[in-house]
């Protein structure tokens, strides 16, 4: 199984996101970090299975939350870049 690296910019707004939930309600928080593990563990599992939206980027959605991943597979890993809202700028990340 290949090992899976987080940008420092996906970690803290994936952490951030967590954080903003936690505080709309209990336990939530909580949740967006296992919904966000849950896309991590299928990506793993298929990296090909997901769509490529750029070059060599491809997108995973989250099953609860307006969110994706979006990573990058590398020879022995994958490289997570973004852990976007789906209502963002669909650009921002582009120079990671």
């Amino acid at each position: 199984m290949k090992t899976v690296k987080f940008h420092p910019a996906a970690e803290a707004e994936m952490l951030e996101a967590a954080t903003y939930y936690e505080l709309q309600q209990t336990d939530l928080g909580r949740r967006f970090l296992a919904s966000t593990q849950d896309a991590v563990n299928r990506i793993t599992l298929n990296p090909n299975l997901y769509p490529t939206i750029e070059l060599d980027v491809r997108r995973c959605l989250l099953r609860t939350f307006p969110f994706s991943v979006l990573f990058r597979e590398l020879p022995g890993r994958i490289v997570v870049m973004a852990v976007m809202h789906l209502h963002r700028d669909p650009d921002y990340w582009k120079n990671r």
